[in-house]
């Protein structure tokens, strides 16, 4: 596969890393950005980079919660300008009416181009359009509108304390709920990677494989601790893990939405 210049640039953005770096780690790798991604990190390199935070459109996103439901909506538009205004507001509003009422996703879309379209001149396109359910659900929406996440609760828990974990999720951004959610296929994958990057250290080069294993089984949990929610230092209060502070059992889902 040809490695174009664009294609460099997207590595080096996604991951801060050189373009010389990334071409190398795009040769290698016949042009599979994931696949340089994991050799930039077994160099040491680069850290694990997020698709979801890199996307390019403006927008916003709106959730709104009523009982034992969420409804959450993002339209994308062309311009943050527009996406601040109060019209645009107004407009993920109406987005919302037309999900609790039960419109499917096209209709929408077309409520959109018939009445704000043609009005506010830029190409507007709904990207979320999803109703939840749980016992209880909570949610928070940053105030920039582009960043927002949405946790359900298995039993009853406080709304505020929902809001306050589902504001973690917008910071912290974990990939699972629990340690025991993360697939052996993960945990193998990661341990190949920390095993490398342990064998480009000078420090650990001479080291066998064997205790380099036994150095990486410790790795793991803390691994676990950085992409799981219910193991993840609470954001507001670091001394506290977010399933003290939550409940071990209390959440049986959470999502997290950007822009």
């Amino acid at each position: 596969m040809e490695i174009t210049a664009s294609l460099v640039k997207e590595l080096r953005d996604r991951t801060g890393i050189g373009m010389m770096e990334c071409k190398k780690a795009l040769s290698a790798t016949n042009g599979d950005i994931e696949l340089a991604i994991e050799e930039l990190r077994k160099k040491g390199l680069a850290k694990a980079a997020s698709k979801a935070d890199r996307e390019a459109f403006e927008g916003g996103i709106k959730i709104v919660t009523q009982g034992t439901k969420a409804y959450v909506v993002s339209v994308s538009c062309e311009t943050d300008f527009l996406a601040n205004s109060d019209r645009y507001k107004d407009m993920l509003s109406s987005v919302i009416a037309e999900l609790k009422a039960g419109k499917s996703i096209e209709e929408a879309q077309e409520m959109i181009n018939k009445d704000y379209s043609l009005e506010m001149g830029e190409n507007l396109q709904v990207r979320e359009y999803r109703t939840f359910e749980g016992t209880k659900v909570g949610a928070y929406v940053h105030s920039n509108s582009k960043v927002a996440a949405l946790v359900v609760a298995s039993k009853d828990v406080e709304e505020e304390k929902l809001k306050q974990v589902a504001m973690h999720i917008t910071a912290a951004n974990p990939e699972f709920l629990a340690a025991s959610d993360i697939s052996s296929e993960v945990i193998e994958k990661e341990k190949a990677i920390q095993l490398e990057m342990m064998k480009n250290d000078p420090k650990m080069a001479g080291k066998p494989d064997n205790v380099l294993l036994t150095i990486i089984d410790g790795k793991m949990a803390k691994f676990a601790g950085e992409v799981s929610l219910l193991e993840q230092a609470f954001v507001i209060n670091p001394d506290q893990k977010v399933k003290d502070f939550i409940g071990a059992d209390s959440l049986s889902a959470f999502y997290r939405f950007s822009i």
